[in-house]
């Protein structure tokens, strides 16, 4: 079993005692160490359905608190062996694939792009997120009136969102909410606030 997959296992418990789940795990040479990536985000709550949208980034605060949480789970089992390794723990920005139902289901009411395993991509905000299938409202264009396009998950070959500089009235989060995730990944890269989420082993 690679490192990877070990430490999913060994972070989930602590993770979803914090109302967390993990994203994705990545594991990179970095030197003599290794690089521990990993995504969280929150849980959906069980009263969430196909068209509630779920768009509250993850704090500081609350990522600091996931480190701490997965450093002492990862202390506690030997997922990474003797080698160090620099722990970076984040939430995911919108630039990263919606692959998941539940990735539609934060994002309704979100412009996204959808690009179906056959025929043209289409553009159009989430208005629903079931267990099968998403449902996009495509604006009108000079030739097409608006409609509503249902894809199921499985016919989807990529899906992204669209950032968006002000959005329409009633549809949540602008600009500032959108790129909180990403404006986090970049503060890390540069190496700044690595107090609060990044940890040394």
């Amino acid at each position: 079993m690679s490192v990877k997959d070990q430490i999913r296992p060994a972070v989930d418990g602590p993770l979803a005692a914090l109302g967390l789940l993990v994203e994705d795990v990545a594991v990179t040479p970095a030197g003599k160490r290794r690089l521990v990536r990993i995504w969280i985000d929150r849980a959906l709550p069980e009263s969430a359905d196909a068209t509630t949208t779920v768009t509250a980034p993850l704090t500081l605060d609350e990522v600091a608190d996931a480190t701490r949480a997965v450093s002492e789970a990862l202390d506690e089992t030997d997922a990474m062996g003797e080698q160090p390794y620099t722990l970076e723990v984040t939430s995911p920005g919108v630039d990263r694939p919606l692959t998941e139902p539940r990735h539609f289901r934060r994002n309704v009411t979100r412009l996204v792009t959808l690009t179906p395993l056959e025929g043209p991509a289409v553009t159009g905000r989430v208005v629903s997120a079931g267990p099968d299938v998403v449902t996009v409202e495509v604006p009108a264009a000079k030739k097409t009136p608006a409609r509503a396009v249902e894809l199921a998950y499985a016919a989807i070959a990529r899906a992204v969102v669209e950032v968006e500089f002000s959005r329409p009235a009633g549809t949540g989060e602008d600009l500032a909410g959108d790129l909180h995730d990403d404006q986090h990944d970049d503060d890390l890269a540069d190496g700044d606030d690595i107090d609060d989420d990044t940890e040394e082993n």
